[in-house]
């Protein structure tokens, strides 16, 4: 009897995030007043010269066509423009490829890296989407944990420790999702060292770049090591930095022979992403920072107070978020407690009771190999915001 489904796809878990997202919003379209602090997506509409950009593309008949597989070259020397103004890393256009999301930039990269067998480590708490995309393409996801009292931030010890003949790459992230961890310059720096002293690929995502707060700042590793972008693969996309998560544009840089063969696997998969979305990104990443700005200082104001709150419940420690737009917090001080009736052993089963009886909707920690923990996206509106950290309290210490 052969599998209906392939072992390659039928080992790759739904996505948690969106799987919290959807019931959340399930139970909202029947009429339930729930609050979800599951999805990473910005509350905010995206900003109106962008919009406007799109709508006049749709009346260009040239992008009523095919375009090249790779992006729009007009897109790519955006990019390329882009990442010298904000990474301080020179790139030629030809060293990018356009993909639908940033997804598809993980996807690719995984697809055009890795043999089976090759492992690649992966610092935890990760993002639910790396080691799916791993295993998806025959690699081996090693997890190295890095829990609170490393500020979530592993070190190049716990690197060797992790590192065999096997090993092919590093995934590194900074600001981090799910954790709001920003990795300070010198760690950057000892990071990119050890990668390629190790000859070891760096697959680094650089998608919240622009939200980092306080005195904290964004160091892209290939500019703080540059001697890592012979074997460096740079993700990144416009959907947390503009608010366009919808429109489905991400890419990835990196050295030419990786980004051709890549492109000519997408040219086979997807074709070109979305003509019109591909214009919206260049006016984008053409434009300024204003509307970025306006929404950072929403988002500072909301970590400040979901920090505060978090910490006010009994049970409940958490790190203040850095970057990102993630809080993720210990709730192991619930853990083995009695609520709302129930023994509650795990965060998995936390999650569930607090939106059963709370009607907020979280992703537990087992998501992001971190059991113990969970993320709240403080992307939603501060009354929301509020309400929804007050319920979890008054259910969890009543």
């Amino acid at each position: 009897m052969t599998n209906r489904i392939s072992s390659a796809v039928g080992q790759i878990a739904e996505s948690a995030t969106l799987a919290v997202d959807s019931k959340a919003k399930a139970l909202k379209a029947e009429g339930q007043n729930v609050i979800g602090f599951g999805a990473g997506e910005p509350d905010f509409a995206t900003p109106a010269h962008i919009v406007n950009a799109a709508t006049a593309a749709c009346q260009d008949t040239k992008y009523h066509r095919y375009s090249p597989a790779g992006g729009l070259p007009e897109l790519k020397q955006a990019l390329a423009t882009k990442t010298s103004r904000d990474s301080q890393v020179e790139l030629d256009p030809a060293q990018f490829l356009v993909t639908n999301g940033g997804k598809q930039a993980v996807f690719n990269t995984m697809m055009t890296l890795l043999d089976p067998g090759d492992e690649v480590i992966l610092p935890a708490p990760y993002w639910t989407t790396y080691p799916e995309s791993i295993r998806m393409f025959g690699g081996v996801p090693v997890e190295v944990f890095a829990g609170a009292d490393q500020g979530f931030r592993v070190t190049v010890d716990q690197l060797d420790a992790a590192k065999t003949d096997n090993t092919k790459a590093i995934i590194f992230v900074s600001p981090s999702n799910p954790t709001g961890a920003v990795y300070p310059k010198d760690e950057i720096a000892a990071i990119g060292a050890w990668a390629v002293e190790n000859d070891v690929w760096l697959i680094t995502d650089e998608i919240y770049e622009h939200l980092v707060y306080g005195d904290k700042r964004h160091h892209s590793i290939a500019a703080v090591v540059p001697d890592v972008m012979d074997k460096c693969v740079i993700l990144n996309g416009v959907a947390k930095t503009y608010a366009m998560t919808g429109w489905r544009v991400g890419w990835m840089a990196g050295p030419l022979d990786v980004i051709k063969a890549a492109t000519n696997m997408q040219s086979h998969a997807t074709s070109n992403v979305c003509n019109v979305a591909q214009v919206a990104t260049i006016t984008a990443v053409d434009g300024g920072l204003d509307d970025v700005q306006v929404m950072r200082e929403a988002f500072d104001e909301r970590r400040i107070t979901i920090h505060r709150m978090l910490n006010e419940i009994d049970g409940i420690s958490c790190l203040e978020p850095e970057g990102a737009f993630y809080a993720f917090p210990s709730l192991e001080g619930l853990l083995g407690r009695e609520i709302a009736g129930r023994q509650i052993q795990s965060t998995l089963e936390l999650a569930t009771l607090v939106l059963e009886e709370a009607k907020v909707a979280f992703v537990p920690g087992e998501a992001f190999g971190a059991p113990g923990y969970a993320r709240f996206s403080f992307a939603l509106g501060m009354d929301d915001l509020i309400d929804g950290v007050s319920r979890i309290g008054e259910l969890v210490n009543n």
